[in-house]
């Protein structure tokens, strides 16, 4: 799915929104909501008074990792994003090399067996790619250092040509994140949960509305390329599939907190729309024709218009919904990307 719509480089959001002017908070970001094809326009502090008692937000409580560290082949200087870390020990890592402006580019020589001097030591070795034929992400072995503590010792957050400057770890955190005991986490922000604050959360729950979480780690996207996600690590525990399937049989309505909470519930749910306790890898891709069986709604960033994640958007919303949505968004001047506004698909 591709939109005919052209999103203007000068809607990028550049900073996060307390960095936007005195006084600001995250959570003072836009929220567009779109009903089928009728839109309205709203502040984000609005949304407890757009849903009602019974509904259910379903979050995704993976924490962000400093998943960038500099590095060498060579005498060169290249860029390692950490993005996935496989059952056997192994990560999933993009080699990447600085562009002068604090951001970085395309590498063209990854291959088999190329090494990369790390901080403190460390040693990274590229073994094979994650997938035949694609050459972006590789399975690689790091010796001489344990991977969580480089991430945290000399690790950066991944950061997008698009951004203005370098942010704390901290800016990458939703309020809705736990770390997990063995370190692992995304190597980018489950943004969609960006603008809850504290507040906003005991305002929903004090209106009758409940949460969820569920775990997905995300891996690292190609900031030029939209491919479609890879296997990514998740679970949904026994706690949350029970509040799930109570919303569904009452009158409640199921809205996902961003497009990996819906990867990770769907992925737990059977053919009968039956949600189960459920951990361990999904390679689903959510499509307008595999469809939904457990989401209402869904509670998502602005993607770019050829972004994979729309054909997601459109499963749950459908393909005018999407397009009004977006031509409103960009009419309306709203901001793109992870510190930029938010957009929510409603039944």
């Amino acid at each position: 799915m591709t939109l005919a719509v052209r999103v203007p480089e000068e809607l990028s959001a550049r900073v996060p929104a307390e960095q936007r002017g005195p006084g600001l908070e995250r959570d003072d970001v836009r929220l567009l909501v779109s009903r089928g094809t009728e839109v309205s326009h709203h502040g984000f502090r609005e949304l407890p008074r757009l849903l009602r008692a019974g509904d259910l937000l379903v979050v995704n409580t993976s924490s962000t990792l400093a998943a960038a560290v500099d590095g060498r082949v060579g005498h060169a200087r290249v860029v390692v994003h950490f993005s996935t870390r496989g059952d056997d020990g192994r990560w999933a890592v993009e080699l990447r090399e600085p562009d002068g402006r604090g951001t970085t580019r395309v590498r063209a020589d990854s291959r088999e067996g190329l090494g990369v001097r790390l901080p403190g030591g460390g040693r990274l070795v590229l073994e094979r790619p994650l997938s035949p034929g694609a050459e972006r992400l590789w399975w690689a072995r790091v010796s001489g250092a344990r991977v969580p503590a480089l991430l945290r010792e000399h690790g950066r957050p991944i950061r997008y040509s698009y951004t203005e400057r370098d942010q704390p770890l901290s800016a990458y955190q939703t309020v809705f994140a736990l770390p997990s005991e063995d370190g692992t986490g995304s190597a980018e922000m489950p943004s969609a949960a960006r603008p809850f604050t504290a507040r906003l959360v005991a305002e929903l729950v004090s209106r009758g509305v409940q949460f969820a979480p569920v775990r997905l780690d995300t891996g690292g996207a190609s900031a030029e390329s939209h491919e479609p996600p890879y296997p990514e690590r998740f679970s949904v525990p026994e706690a949350s599939a029970r509040l799930i399937n109570a919303a569904r049989a009452g009158d409640g309505r199921v809205l996902a907190v961003g497009t990996t909470a819906v990867r990770a519930v769907e992925s737990a749910a059977g053919a009968d729309g039956v949600v189960r306790a459920r951990a361990g890898w999904t390679d689903l891709v959510v499509t307008p024709e595999r469809g939904v069986r457990v989401v209402d709604g869904l509670l998502t960033g602005l993607h770019e218009p050829e972004a994979s994640h729309l054909l997601m958007l459109e499963a749950v919303a459908g393909r005018a919904a999407i397009d009004r949505g977006y031509e409103a968004a960009v009419r309306g001047r709203y901001l793109w990307h992870e510190f930029g506004d938010v957009h929510l698909l409603m039944p």
